[in-house]
């Protein structure tokens, strides 16, 4: 790809994820006791942006947090990591904020207040079209307005970026962003959400490419040089949120240092395995040297 100043460009969420842990979740009508609140800075947008600074990719990200405590405890997040947050731009009232449980097998459940995350716009992206430019790789996901995301896959197709689309959380889109996907990214739910659950169902839907996540199971990718099975390395699972976001955010990066989809895919299921084994979302994710082991 031409040289540009950032590898990845993610345009989309940060929240505080307010996490609590439990020995088993709530029926309807019930209450369960659970651990001290933990916060740690989150968003699928932020998670994506903070895995692939971490890797030592060159990150900037676009989009909106609050004028409350979370909002500066967000940016400092990022900042920390070596993101640039020139177009983390200020919305007042709260920020995003995420009510995450999770269980002793590390499996999580999470509710989104999407707060400063649904005040971002067509214009914010029309504002950015200089930075979208300056980006080898776009990655989006679906905690900001269907507009905006759909504005900024276009923008960055117009640039000549590649777009990565993580379809989190599952919503219908329209076939013209699904065109632009290279690839859509999607976990089995997601898939099945879409209709299909193989990578040839999800290619007829229109994407360029495709990667479907499977947790311990690896991924399978498939674009037009065809379907390839990638495992993940096995290990002990502590804390499963964010594991996606870690895939997601190591596979941009490395389709902007030229990997093929199939070594992208390899190299990003070891970053989510390596994310699995620490509590939190951005607190989880490996830098380069973690990997060693996995």
């Amino acid at each position: 790809m031409p040289d540009k100043t950032y590898d990845v460009l993610v345009v989309g969420s940060v929240n505080a994820d307010l996490v609590v842990r439990v020995d088993r979740r709530p029926a309807a009508g019930e209450t369960v006791l659970g651990s001290d609140l933990a916060t740690y800075p989150g968003g699928k947008g932020a998670n994506q942006a903070v895995a692939a600074a971490r890797l030592g990719g060159r990150v900037a990200f676009l989009g909106r947090a609050g004028t409350d405590g979370q909002g500066v405890f967000l940016r400092d997040a990022l900042r920390e990591d070596g993101v640039d947050i020139a177009h983390l731009l200020t919305t007042p009232g709260p920020s995003g904020v995420a009510l995450i449980t999770v269980d002793p097998d590390g499996d999580n459940s999470i509710i989104v207040s999407p707060g400063a995350n649904g005040r971002i716009t067509e214009d914010d992206v029309t504002a950015a079209r200089p930075l979208i430019a300056d980006a080898s790789v776009v990655s989006l996901q679906l905690e900001i307005p269907l507009e905006a995301v759909l504005a900024a896959a276009l923008a960055a197709d117009d640039a000549g970026a590649r777009v990565v689309v993580n379809l989190s959380p599952p919503t219908e889109v329209p076939d013209e962003l699904l065109a632009l996907c290279d690839p859509l990214v999607v976990n089995e739910h997601e898939a099945a959400f879409l209709g299909a659950s193989d990578p040839a169902g999800l290619l007829a839907r229109g994407p360029r490419s495709v990667v479907i996540t499977k947790g311990a199971d690896g991924a399978v990718v498939a674009d037009e040089t065809g379907v390839t099975e990638v495992p993940s390395p096995r290990v002990e699972a502590v804390d499963t949120t964010g594991a996606g976001d870690a895939f997601t955010g190591a596979l941009a990066w490395r389709l902007s240092q030229g990997d093929d989809l199939a070594e992208a895919a390899r190299f990003a299921a070891r970053v989510g395995a390596a994310a699995v084994r620490v509590a939190g979302a951005q607190s989880s994710f490996p830098r380069l040297g973690d990997l060693e082991d996995v």
